[in-house]
């Protein structure tokens, strides 16, 4: 990881990840990425609540909101929202969800940037990764009668990661000799 030219974090929604990567890969090129689907969920509820009667419309809606989050930044879908033409009245479940996505996207709009993600070429969900932990690391894990420790099933991970990594690794990795320890003599 050392010598990537670009260290980029795809992360859920899920509180503290942020922080978590900042702390673990701080770096000023560090890239936060948050997974498209997170947002979008909250724009399909936002939709559901603005037209609760009709899911076709509904759907369509969320639909739209959507694509504008994937063409052009956070920023620009908040703008939008806030500038939408909102019911005067509406139903205390809308202004509940109204607040709520904004807040969301309010504090998440500097880890919106799909598509200037996807036009690098990166992933802007994070299912491909999730995929890939379940088959790297769960199908090992998660065997009838397996029974883990934390630091057993830690071991064991770096393990599988280095078996399914790229060709070469594994055996590369058994084959290298181990150092010999430094002498250190007592000084009197």
């Amino acid at each position: 990881m050392g010598r990537a030219d670009l260290w980029v974090a795809l992360t859920d929604g899920g509180g503290g990840l942020e922080g978590f990567c900042r702390q673990n890969f701080n770096r000023p090129d560090l890239v936060l990425v948050l997974d498209l689907y997170h947002p979008a969920g909250h724009l399909g509820q936002l939709a559901k609540a603005l037209r609760p009667a009709a899911g076709a419309a509904a759907a369509g809606q969320a639909e739209q909101w959507c694509r504008l989050l994937k063409e052009a930044v956070g920023a620009v879908t908040l703008a939008v929202l806030r500038e939408w033409a909102w019911p005067a009245r509406q139903s205390a479940a809308l202004g509940q969800q109204r607040r709520a996505t904004e807040e969301h996207f309010g504090n998440d709009v500097h880890r919106l940037g799909h598509p200037g993600h996807v036009a690098e070429g990166w992933h802007i969900g994070s299912g491909v990764v999730e995929s890939a932990c379940k088959a790297v690391v769960g199908q090992r894990l998660k065997g009838a009668g397996r029974r883990w420790g934390e630091g057993g099933a830690h071991a064991l991970c770096h393990v599988r990661a280095l078996y399914r990594s790229e060709e070469g690794q594994w055996e590369a990795f058994w084959q290298r000799r181990p150092r010999e320890p430094t002498a250190v003599q007592q000084l009197n």
